[in-house]
This record gives structure tokens, sequence and C-alpha cells, in this order.
């Protein structure tokens, strides 16, 4: 399949380097951003002539492979012998000593469409030091892999800022990075000297498969557009004693534990009849967190129409039925990685829907109260959109 999109990064090179002629360039990038026929961004970027001064990498590393949530060191990259600054380990922000011998910096990432997915986060960090240090920013950008116009999930809520929720987003945005660069420089008062080079080819309607471009795992457990369509709502099982899929070949598509019974959850899922979606009763056994080695039982998540699927929506259902079937055993995580508020409310942005659950609250009633705010965004996004 010929791609029908063209990248920025594409467009870039196209250009042999364009307006990165005769600068010394910092790239914010990992493994995941590559060019029709899979050429990495540092060595597409090099062969254009592009002077690469330094790398930087986000979670999970350049070479998108470390663990989630493990630290990346910094390193020197084997064959350019240009230094990778870690932007997910001593710091999190490019530090005045990493930007001083820049011209400029280029970030080029794909991200999934989820505001707790880190990379935007980076993205944030990435702008934020740029605008005090005076470098200017420029964004490579890349479909958003679930589409441009779908909208769902609360709106991050003052207190609950953290490294997977900086910026008052809902959970699913329906925006590119480069239209998250605007929004974020706007809306945070970033004052970054920004510019996004954007794609050619994209519609907001389409999906990463209707882009004719080839998908590189962003992250190790990002292995396809499948799992990425999913993601926004199974991600919140991380906030729970439930495994979600992590150290499986499914992840996020399996959803489980040791104490569940299978056919019994999948049945009382699909009795609810949720848009777009079927669950599976389903074994596995991860070979990484949470209940890793012991054999869960849980639901295969199987979306048949992606359209019609409301992933937050679907997630929290998830939650629901799995403490309402395993009281004593289920339970939301006591704080987050970051040792501050449970996990759970952070990726969700609020504490209101776990507390909602606790207090016998249904889906719907928790639901009905971001329905605005998601009508709301939709309208507040607008200046910074790019694409029809």
């Amino acid at each position: 399949m010929c791609a029908v999109v063209i990248t920025g990064l594409h467009r870039l090179v196209n250009e042999k380097g364009g307006m990165l002629r005769g600068k010394r360039v910092g790239l914010v990038t990992h493994a995941a951003a590559v060019t029709p026929d899979l050429q990495a961004a540092p060595d597409a970027l090099v062969e254009s002539g592009v002077a690469l001064r330094a790398l930087f990498a986000p979670e999970h590393g350049l070479e998108s492979a470390e663990a989630d949530a493990d630290p990346v060191a910094h390193s020197v990259h084997p064959r350019f012998s240009i230094p990778i600054y870690s932007l997910y380990g001593e710091t999190r922000r490019p530090t005045p000593a990493m930007l001083n011998d820049l011209d400029v910096l280029v970030f080029d990432m794909q991200d999934v469409g989820a505001r707790f997915y880190t990379y935007l986060s980076t993205l944030f960090h990435v702008l934020t030091a740029a605008g005090e240090f005076g470098l200017p920013v420029i964004v490579l950008d890349r479909p958003n892999p679930i589409n441009g116009l779908a909208i769902e999930g609360p709106l991050l809520e003052p207190g609950f800022e953290s490294f997977v929720g900086v910026a008052p987003l809902p959970v699913r945005h329906g925006m590119t990075m480069g239209e998250l660069a605007r929004w974020l420089n706007a809306e945070c008062n970033l004052r970054a000297d920004l510019t996004v080079i954007p794609m050619e080819g994209w519609r907001r309607a389409m999906w990463f498969d209707d882009t004719g471009l080839p998908w590189a795992p962003p992250s190790p457990a990002m292995p396809h557009v499948s799992t990425a369509t999913v993601y926004p709502g199974a991600c919140l099982v991380e906030g729970t004693t439930l495994s979600e899929g992590r150290g499986t070949a499914l992840p996020f598509e399996l959803i489980g534990a040791p104490w569940l019974d299978a056919y019994g959850l999948a049945r009382s899922l699909n009795a609810l009849g949720l848009s777009g979606v079927r669950f599976r009763p389903a074994q596995f056994i991860p070979s990484a967190g949470k209940h890793a080695g012991r054999l869960c039982q849980g639901v295969q998540v199987h979306v048949v129409d992606r359209e019609a699927l409301q992933p937050v929506r679907m997630g929290l259902h998830l939650v629901a039925a799995c403490r309402t079937m395993a009281p004593g055993d289920f339970a939301f995580l006591p704080a987050s990685w970051e040792g501050r508020a449970p996990h759970f409310d952070l990726l969700m942005g609020t504490s209101a829907p776990r507390a909602g659950l606790e207090a016998g609250a249904s889906v719907a009633e928790i639901v009905a109260l971001w329905r605005a705010s998601e009508q709301e965004f939709h309208r507040q996004r607008a200046f910074a959109l790019l694409y029809a």
C-alpha cells in the first residue's frame, strides 16, 4: 500500500533539510519516527544534510525498548557519536547545558492519541524549556492513529497534574502532536518560538491504517494499531489490581486477574451491549507486570466497530464489572508511581470517577459529569487545528 499521507519528517527530508540547513540541531525522537521506507528519523535527517548535534529520548528510550516507568540513562549514539540525552531519568526537561550548543530543537514522535501517553508530557516540557531558553522548536507532525474527530473523557482538573497528565485535556483529545504543540504553547503560555511542519494528505477521519504509513511500535506495549484503539480506556486498568495484559502478546487487549471468573465477566460485559465491542472469556499468564507468572482469568477485548467504540466508557465498565465480581480482591492502587494521588485518579485527571464507583454510582452517571466538557473542548481546541 502506498502512503497517502506525507509526514512532517518526510516533507523536510524531501526538501533536503530545508530550514535546518546550516543550523546545529537537537532532535527529540524515538524508534517509531520513521520515513515511509522505515528509515529512522536521525538517519533520514543526517542523510538530507542536517547537522545533528544531540538526540533527546523520551520514556522507553531512543529505541522504544525500555519498560514503562523504567528510568532511561544518558548515552552516546553508536554511529553518530553524539549525546543521547534522556528526558525520562534524572530530568524530564532539557536543561540549559543540553541546549547550549544548539540553534534549534526538532520534535518528531509518533503519539497514540491519549492524554496519559507520556510523549505529550515530553512535548510540553520541551516547549517549556525552549521557551525559557529562547530556542526555536520545529515539530514534525504525524497522524493521530485513532483519528482526529473523537473526543472522550473528563478534562484534567487542577491538582491532578503529573507526567501522565500535564494539561487540561480530555483523555482522548483527537489532536496530532503538531496541533497539541500549538494548543499547549497558547493555552499554557509556554512562549516557545514554535513552527509546525504539517502533514500533507491527512484528514481528521483517518485512522492510522488509512494513511498507508508503516506502524512501528512507539513503546513495547503498543505493538499494533488495535492496541492504540482500546488504550484510552484499557489503560485505566493500570490504576487497579487488575493486569492490563503487559507481558502478553496483547497488552491492553487482555484484562484480568487470578481471582476473576472469565466466563462470568465476559457474560456480564456483553450483556451491557456496549457500542463497537465484544468480550471473549480468556486465560493468560503475564510474563511481566502485575500477576506475572500467574494464571489470570479475564477477557480479550474485541473491537467490532471502532467508529462506534467509546474506549474510555468501555474502560470504566471493565473496572466496574471486575470490582462488582470480586470486591474482596479488586482494589484501586493507593498511590501512583509518582508517590502522589491514586494512579487511577491521575490517569482520569480527576478523582470523581473513582469516588463515584466507590459510592455505587453507575458508569452512565459518571460519564454524564463530563459530557459538557467534551463538547466545550471540541469548540475550544478549534484554533489549534491544522486539518479538516
